[in-house]
């Protein structure tokens, strides 16, 4: 059966927040008896788009009553796109989901409980990513974990050796970033800030604190926030950073495109399956470290296994146990975890994890190994973040930002910020 894909143009105007989320899914067509059509749509690289037909076409011939129809396109414009069509009571049935707006859609009541999926062979922490009071609303298709992507040859031609991350803190973070800029005469930079809000995330959990509370409420201090942000302006002070200019103009860089993946920093923060993407681009031999910490230990330097996406259905599809069929044959079926390997992730089934591990080598294989030590060390689980997470990017970053500028004084910058993020959840 031909699956029909539908093209996104234009950006939608709403945000998540500002909607009421109603009815969905209300156009699918056909009945529960007889054929039945549901509406997809996900995010993703022309890759992924080409995986996800792929997975669409081989589930239509194993269910020939059921037409999977693709909406598609990319990350920028996803959210309010999807935002506008739920207020319009036009959500598609299956919604590829990210953990930032988890709980924005389930607190309006507008996911499907998914429990009865089978979820058996998953790893404890994909299935609790996807968990809120309202039971499994999102069903993890694989999990990541953050890493420090360093570039070897970059290292060796600056003569400077890769740090040993398993006892390295921060403190050596900035003493290798700097030694880096230094023997380059600033052709290459040792590193950037993290990537945020994980990086201000890490840096609280290496600590025994968190960003937000298990309640939804901003857990972050004005004392934590300006120790993190005094840290960043110094590295860009004292030379392991670029220039504030640099950074704010490559900020907003996709991996293919940033400095790191065009071999203009030996050091990036990256999720670890990011890394077959950053070795393709930078042509370069790349490692992932695992994170600096305070106590030179690897095993305390906070790293926590997520979801690195998520199947979810709309609450009001009227189609919810075909919706539940396409999303359990694509999270356990062997036949579309080939398919998919491991762009979405290390495969959140274990079953599923071990026949892809298979076949893969080269970058593939180090992120797989690197996550997989990291699921051998963490016992804990970030908890689902609250509405308003997904403005957490923005407003850290631009706080960053006028620090770097030297606009404002940490202190200032670490005030404003905290207000500002306890305000957005409240």
């Amino acid at each position: 059966m031909v699956t029909k894909t539908r093209w996104i143009r234009g950006a939608a105007l709403l945000s998540v927040g500002a909607v009421a989320l109603t009815a969905c899914g209300g156009n699918s067509g056909g009945g529960e008896d007889g054929d039945v059509t549901l509406q997809f749509t996900w995010w993703g690289s022309d890759v992924r788009h080409e995986n996800t037909e792929e997975i669409i076409a081989a589930f239509e011939e194993e269910n020939p009553g059921i037409t999977v129809e693709g909406e598609y396109g990319a990350w920028s414009g996803y959210w309010d796109r999807l935002a506008t069509q739920a207020a319009g009571g036009d959500a598609p049935d299956i919604i590829q989901m990210d953990e930032q707006y988890i709980r924005e859609y389930s607190d309006r009541n507008a996911l499907l409980d998914l429990s009865d999926v089978d979820t058996s062979s998953f790893a404890d922490a994909a299935v609790e990513g996807g968990r809120t009071d309202d039971g499994l609303v999102a069903v993890s298709l694989g999990v990541v974990s953050l890493a420090t992507m360093a570039n070897v040859e970059v290292f060796e031609e600056a003569g400077v050796e890769v740090p040993d991350d398993s006892t390295w803190t921060w403190e050596d973070y900035a003493e290798a970033s700097q030694k880096v800029t230094e023997a380059t005469g600033k052709d290459i930079y040792g590193a950037g800030p993290q990537g945020e809000p994980m990086g201000l995330q890490i840096w609280l959990r290496q600590q025994g604190e968190e960003l937000f509370t298990e309640d939804g409420e901003l857990a972050l201090t004005k004392d934590k926030a300006h120790e993190y942000l005094d840290f960043t302006g110094r590295l860009r002070q004292d030379g392991g950073f670029p220039s504030a200019d640099y950074i704010s103009e490559t900020r907003e860089l996709g991996p293919d495109n940033s400095p790191f993946g065009s071999n203009e920093m030996a050091m990036g923060t990256a999720w670890a399956t990011q890394l077959t993407t950053l070795a393709k681009a930078s042509g370069s031999e790349l490692q992932p470290l695992h994170l600096p910490s305070f106590a030179g230990d690897f095993s305390e330097n906070g790293a926590w296994i997520k979801g690195s996406m998520f199947l979810s259905a709309s609450a009001e599809t009227e189609h919810p146990e075909a919706a539940k069929k396409f999303i359990e044959f694509f999270v356990n079926s062997k036949e579309a975890g080939e398919i998919n390997g491991m762009e979405r992730g290390l495969p959140a089934n274990l079953d599923v994890r071990e026949m892809v591990l298979e076949d893969v080598s080269g970058p593939e294989q180090k992120a797989a190994d690197f996550i997989a030590e990291v699921e051998q060390q963490v016992d804990d689980t970030v908890p689902v973040p609250p509405p308003g997470f997904s403005d957490f990017m923005g407003i850290i970053t631009r706080h960053e930002t006028e620090v770097l500028f030297g606009r404002t004084t940490t202190e200032e910058a670490a005030g404003e910020m905290v207000e500002e993020l306890k305000s957005t959840l409240e």
